[in-house]
């Protein structure tokens, strides 16, 4: 379960900034995580539930916005959403593309009291 992971260096990041702004914990964190990058909410949710615990995350809000896969045709340079990795270009059906977004995981912002 690599959420898991996910969670204890998200977790390891909020510690080390909540102690560079001199602050004593999270209110809230808002999390970006692409549809394509392979994390399974369900699994995340349970592995958070214990990553923060006894940490300055643990009454903290959690946000997650989910951010939607985005390509480019690397033969007609048509942008188009990808619900898959493997998904072919609309307009002219070449497999190639660039993946512009929808495998990030990071953090957006995090509220420090």
């Amino acid at each position: 379960m690599h959420e898991l992971s996910i969670a204890l260096s998200i977790v390891e990041t909020a510690e080390e900034e909540v102690r560079n702004a001199g602050g004593r914990q999270v209110e809230e964190i808002v999390l970006e995580i692409g549809d394509l990058a392979g994390v399974e909410q369900d699994a995340l949710d349970f592995a958070w539930k214990e990553a923060v615990k006894e940490t300055v995350l643990e009454q903290a809000k959690c946000v997650i916005e989910n951010k939607a896969g985005k390509a480019r045709c690397l033969n007609c340079q048509y942008e188009f959403a990808l619900t898959y990795i493997y998904d072919i270009c609309p307009s002219c059906s070449d497999f190639r593309k660039e993946l512009m977004q929808g495998k990030e995981i990071k953090i957006k912002s995090i509220t420090i009291i």
